[in-house]
């Protein structure tokens, strides 16, 4: 069962990557979405591989578009493996918003760049550390 959580990224100087606020959306036991955002000062040192995978697919967008708001989603996929045929695993999958110079917005998602389904193990766990996932 998947949940409905979800992180928000928002870079307010698209392309300077180094500063950005994160802000999980979710919900927790009792349906209280307690409200946090963080800065890149306040990630955990642990944590700031995943959020450096994140940034690496965001600088994969064709120019002249860069990233003003990300959208990080757990979701399950079918992954079959030989020795067991129903395996599914999880991923981040990114959407992302970006504007250009002329000032044109535009919508990106995995399906316009591949790289925005980032199926490292590290950034599973930096998702469920920001949202508390209690399936862990």
């Amino acid at each position: 069962m998947m949940n409905d959580a979800e992180i928000q990224i928002q870079f307010p100087k698209p392309g300077t990557w180094q500063e950005f606020t994160l802000t999980p959306i979710y919900q927790d036991k009792g349906g209280y979405r307690p409200p946090a955002r963080y800065t890149p000062a306040e990630i955990p040192a642990n944590q700031a591989p995943a959020m450096q995978a994140v940034v690496a697919a965001l600088v994969g967008l064709a120019e002249p578009w860069q990233a003003v708001q990300v959208w990080a989603r757990l979701k399950e996929f079918y992954a079959p493996e030989e020795d067991d045929p129903m395996r599914t695993a999880e991923t981040v999958d990114l959407t992302v918003e970006a504007v250009n110079p002329q000032g044109g917005r535009r919508v990106f998602t995995s399906r316009d760049y591949p790289a925005f389904v980032i199926m490292e193990p590290a950034a599973v766990e930096f998702f469920r550390f920001f949202t508390k996932d209690e399936r862990v």
